[in-house]
């Protein structure tokens, strides 16, 4: 593995020079600043299938070990064109561009991405950190806009939640997840409502999870019939509750919603979205649903989408917490308990 050294005035100046000499599909290795202010840029010439193949085993495990902060060069050029003022605080720390692609990889918005990296430290002019520090320093910062909370980590009497959000998002299965889990693992009794009246399937769907299970399920299309089931149910550590899936800008549907399940004392309510929203459609669900006053959100289908950073831009939006993340159909396995860590994780951002 050939690994060359190139070094410029400018950060935009050393990147020509690696691409006239090695072509537009070169790897960056690195990027530093040398003293007497000079950019250093380490690359290597694009691999090719035969160059993979005649690697040894110690440039694979070093690459392997690389993956995640290797850019091409087209993708430092597509950066830099995006980063705007960004651009010129890159020459106090060049390596800072490495964990911004990162950033910027997981799906987290440029000014997002900007805040975290002038927060862990990147652009201090009393000289640059090393690069694995400053990820360290940066994903910190992300951290710290995780908010967790666990609505059945308690003993203070029975737990009764809903589910709301828009159609689609999974929630009748999220559900069937969180049943499980809290019967199997957790050995709670727990007991299930849908008040899905727009989808007789739904309700069907959640009575099958709940007849494997082996626990109570009832339907409930008013005040009346809710409260009856609640009744029924009153001595159940955990009442989960199915609702109908509206459409965010459904408002009468939604205060529909809230007058059936909003003034029910001890009833909390978790918005579900799904990770393969756009950022701004995200942002208008929770305003709209922000009527029922939810407690937490629960992400879903992070398997579906690598850009999963629109959960921290969520968040970084609403300073919301987040209780349970969904990875995937299969049930109960394919659910987690949300933590900072493991959410970081997902994202792709560990050092």
């Amino acid at each position: 593995m050939e690994v060359k050294k190139y070094q410029a005035n400018t950060i935009h100046d050393a990147v020509n020079l690696v691409k006239q000499e090695l072509g537009p599909d070169a790897l960056i290795l690195s990027t530093r600043r040398m003293h007497g202010g000079k950019v250093e840029i380490s690359a290597m010439p694009p691999l090719s299938s035969k160059g993979q193949a005649l690697m040894d085993q110690r440039d694979t495990d070093f690459l392997g070990s690389l993956k995640s902060e290797l850019m091409s060069i087209k993708e430092m050029i597509f950066l830099l064109s995006r980063s705007g003022k960004l651009e010129e605080r890159f020459m106090l720390n060049p390596g800072a561009i490495e964990v911004y692609s990162r950033l910027i990889r997981s799906g987290i918005a440029e000014p997002y991405a900007q805040v975290f990296l002038e927060k862990g430290g990147a652009f201090k002019k009393n000289g640059e950190l090393p690069s694995k520090d400053l990820d360290k320093r940066v994903f910190k910062e992300v951290m710290k806009v995780i908010e967790v909370t666990d609505p059945f980590g308690h003993d203070r009497g029975q737990a009764v939640s809903a589910l709301i959000g828009p159609t689609g998002v999974g929630k009748t299965t999220t559900i069937a997840k969180l049943a499980a889990n809290l019967s199997l693992k957790h050995k709670k009794s727990v007991g299930l409502i849908s008040i899905d009246n727009y989808r007789i399937a739904a309700v069907d769907q959640l009575k099958t999870y709940a007849r494997i299970l082996g626990m109570p399920c009832f339907a409930a299309f008013d005040r009346t019939e809710l409260e009856f089931a609640l009744t029924r149910m009153k001595e159940k550590d955990i009442i989960l509750i199915d609702t109908a899936g509206h459409g965010h800008y459904d408002v009468e549907r939604i205060e529909d919603l809230r007058e059936l399940i909003g003034s029910y004392p001890p009833l909390r309510s978790h918005l579900v979205l799904s990770a393969v929203t756009n950022e701004l459609e995200m942002e208008r669900v929770a305003k709209n649903f922000g009527q029922l006053n939810f407690a937490s959100y629960i992400f879903t289908k992070t398997d579906e989408t690598q850009a999963r950073g629109v959960i921290i831009n969520q968040l970084f939006k609403s300073r919301m917490p987040i209780s349970f993340v969904t990875t995937g159909q299969r049930v109960p396995e394919d659910i987690f308990k949300a933590t900072r860590t493991r959410i970081l994780s997902l994202l792709g951002l560990h050092s």
